[in-house]
This record gives C-alpha cells, structure tokens and sequence, in this order.
C-alpha cells in the first residue's frame, strides 16, 4: 500500500518545521506540489528550498504539475469550490497513480497546518472515496498562520476567560457576532474595515514567518488606512499576499 504523508510547514520561515515533520519527509520517496503560477512561484520554490534542507537521508524526486484554475469572485462560492476540490483530487489522484510506486511514501506538503483553512485532507477523503488507490494516510501538524501572527505581535490569543474566533473574510463582511471578544480572520482577499467598530484593536501581518514579513497594530480607526495600502504595496511588490489579522474588542476583559 502507498503511504502519503501530510506535512504542515509553517507559514513561510524553513524553520518552522518540526522534528516530526523532518523525520516524516526523510521517508518519501516523492513530493507532490501544484504550481500556482508564475505570481506565486515563491510557494513552490519554499517547498523545494525546505526538500534541499531537510530531505537529506534519501533519494527523491520532486513532482508539480498546475493547479487547476478558480473563479475567485464566484457567484456560487460552495459550487465553485466543490468543482475546485473535485479537480483537484482528480489531478492528485493521477500524480499519485502515476509517480509514486505501489509501496512508496509520497509527501504533500501545505502551507501552516493541514487541519486550518486547507483543502488537502478533504481532496485527499475524495481520492479514497473513489476506491481507486489504497492510501495509508499520516498527518504532521505545523506552525499556522494564527500562532504566527500571536508570536510576531507578542499577544496571547485568548483574554483570561474569553473565547476566540477563527473566521474568514467572507464570513464578516456583514460585521462581527454579537459579543465576539477576539477574533481572527484568514483568507480576506479584499479587506474592508468601514463596518466595522474603529474602537477595536487590530493585529495584521502578512508574509507572517518570512524574512519578508510586515507587522502593523493599533486602534482599527487609526491604523485601517495604513494597512490598505501596505497590504497594496506589498501584492504589487511580490505579485500576491498572504496576511491574516486579530481584532479584539475594545473592553478589556483581562484582570492581570
């Protein structure tokens, strides 16, 4: 049986592999990556960089082929992404039929953790689903984006009792929960904080980990102008970004 292993990498910073995720890769005979484009070359050449450092017990080979294309501005967002998924797993599927022997160890590896605003373990039940190729399936947790974005501001995620939400950009473009004390938003192509409370704290970073890493905090009414045009300074700069942010609610609940 095939064994395919699932790493989580961190958000950039080699260093963020840990000692399981090392010991894991130095089983695979091959690593499978989808190229997303000459804008986003980065994110591939991330992964073959962390392979040179870090796969060094054994002979491999490195297997990309082109991420299917999306719609990113899609009428019907649950449709678009399920045909995504399903092409996806398709291409995977066929990679791993093709390049990984009946007995070998293949590595997918995924940017922060697989577990958080990742596809790959659902492409990857879809693959099984199908019945065509029998898989043994491990998973290596990482470093997320979140816990990145803590450390390089120096908070803690949490306030002493209070709960935390992990949200996306889509999801509070009609404003935050009612009583939401911290929460974090990932995958916000287009920010826009006009609706929101400019009372509140925001903690945004983008290339979190990186040595191209960018920082920007303070009271959201203050700061929401400068991050806009950091944020498009940054994407003209590199030819995409990958940021993420905290806002937290301006009565402070922590008694320490």
């Amino acid at each position: 049986m095939r064994t395919l292993l699932v790493i989580g990498i961190g958000t950039g910073n080699p260093e963020h592999m840990t000692i399981q995720a090392i010991r894991a890769l130095n089983t695979a005979d091959v690593v499978f990556a989808l190229d997303k484009g000459r804008q986003k070359a980065d994110l591939v050449d991330l992964r073959r960089d962390i392979c040179a450092r870090y796969l060094t017990d054994r002979p491999y080979r490195f297997v990309e082929a082109q991420d299917p294309e999306r719609d990113r501005n899609p009428s019907d967002y649950g449709a678009t992404v399920e045909a995504w998924h399903a092409a996806r797993a398709t291409l995977y599927e066929a990679m791993i039929a093709t390049e990984l022997d009946a007995e070998g160890c293949g590595a997918i590896l995924v940017w922060g953790d697989p577990s958080l605003y990742d596809s790959t373990l659902r492409i990857i039940d879809r693959i099984l689903a199908r019945g065509h190729l029998a898989l043994e399936v491990r998973v290596i947790p990482g470093i997320t984006s979140v816990q990145a974005l803590a450390a390089s501001h120096r908070i803690p995620l949490n306030r002493i009792g209070a709960p935390i939400t992990i949200t996306t950009g889509r999801q509070i473009a009609g404003g935050l929960g009612e009583g939401a004390d911290t929460t974090v938003v990932m995958l916000d192509g287009r920010p826009r904080f006009d609706h929101l409370d400019p009372d509140l704290t925001i903690y945004w970073g983008a290339f979190l980990g990186s040595a191209d890493e960018i920082l920007v905090s303070g009271r959201l009414g203050d700061v929401a102008a400068e991050i806009g045009a950091v944020r498009e300074a940054a994407r003209a700069r590199h030819g995409w970004i990958m940021d993420t942010y905290l806002l937290r609610a301006p009565v402070a609940r922590d008694r320490t």
